[in-house]
């Protein structure tokens, strides 16, 4: 005969079950104190915002309309200029001749200039390549490349002589590509963080000082785009018009598809210092975000710019860059003493 109970089963937990909506964490508020960096959030999803299918046929066929209807115009006009007075009409075809050759001009300029961008964007990818796969052939096809680049900068004379004079003394990838970019980007990578030092100081000070409406959005458009295109004419690329605005499309694209521009704590302690914000007015601590969200682009320009990738020398720190741009900046405006 069998000891075992008929019946139910009860089972006893010794703790109550977990993860239920009585005792979940509550959601943590936003600070209202925290400024909102919305002028660089804004820039940067406006300029990489990219368009429509119907939007890119739409201003196709509007500047081929306005192109045709011009070109309609400006032959009409000279052809009755001339049947109306020969000596008029001459120097019309002779002013619209002059304007032809200047549009020309632009024109093999901007080729030019994306040719060169891609150059440098091959070099970048050729690096990479060869790094991966410790090719030592690849590296020095690289630094051959990367001394044709830079073989007309006067900046870059003794570097170029110390790197000839070195590279056959190195027999790995690693280091032949560390010695081409201690010997010639060191020096340009200095000039790079200059010009985002100056941008995110540019971009800070109108946001903390201008009290007009968009005006730290305008500033820190054309602050970006102006400093986007000096990083590339600084590692080589020399971006023309059209150029420069693809170049910023790509690199402002990379921010906002990782979510880089954003305020993280990691800025704003090491921007701040925990403290320095409760102490500046609102206006004051949305510049210095804006001003370090600014130096994170430019980061992600050296990136993209540079020929060589961030391998012997470190990429640079937005924290040193924010720091360095905005020391002395704010200080003295907060321990002012009020009037």
């Amino acid at each position: 005969m069998s000891d075992a109970k008929d019946g139910p089963v009860l089972i006893e937990f010794d703790e109550p079950a977990r993860d239920t909506p009585a005792n979940a964490p509550p959601v943590p508020e936003p600070d209202p104190g925290l400024p909102e960096p919305a002028a660089m959030q804004i820039a940067a999803r406006l300029a990489a915002r990219k368009p429509s299918r119907l939007a890119r046929w739409f201003w196709a066929l509007a500047a081929a309309l306005l192109g045709f209807v011009a070109s309609v115009a400006a032959w009409d006009f000279v052809t009755g200029m001339l049947s109306r007075n020969p000596v008029l009409g001459g120097l019309a075809t002779a002013l619209l001749g002059a304007f032809l050759v200047v549009l020309a001009v632009i024109a093999l300029r901007e080729l030019a200039a994306f040719a060169r961008l891609r150059r440098v964007d091959a070099l970048h990818a050729a690096a990479e390549s060869a790094l991966a796969r410790d090719d030592l052939e690849a590296a020095r096809a690289v630094v051959r490349d990367l001394k044709r680049l830079y073989a007309g900068r006067d900046e870059l004379r003794w570097g170029l002589a110390r790197l000839e004079e070195r590279e056959a003394e190195i027999f790995d990838a690693d280091g032949l590509l560390a010695l081409a970019e201690a010997e010639l980007l060191a020096l340009l990578d200095a000039t790079a963080r200059r010009e985002v030092e100056t941008a995110a100081r540019q971009v800070a000070t109108v946001t903390a000082i201008v009290p007009l409406a968009l005006a730290d959005l305008f500033t820190a458009l054309t602050a970006n785009l102006r400093m986007i295109r000096r990083i590339a004419e600084i590692y080589g690329g020399r971006a023309g018009t059209l150029g420069a605005w693809r170049l910023t499309r790509a690199v402002l694209t990379h921010l906002v598809a990782t979510g880089a521009v954003a305020v993280g704590d990691d800025l704003i302690g090491s921007v701040a210092g925990g403290s320095v914000l409760s102490k500046l007015s609102r206006r004051f601590g949305e510049g210095v975000i804006n001003g370090a969200l600014t130096a994170r682009v430019g980061v992600a320009a050296m990136e993209v710019c540079r020929p060589l990738p961030f391998a012997a020398l470190g990429r640079p720190s937005v924290t040193s860059l924010v720091q360095r741009a905005l020391t002395g900046l704010f200080d003295r405006t907060a321990s002012r003493p009020e009037s």
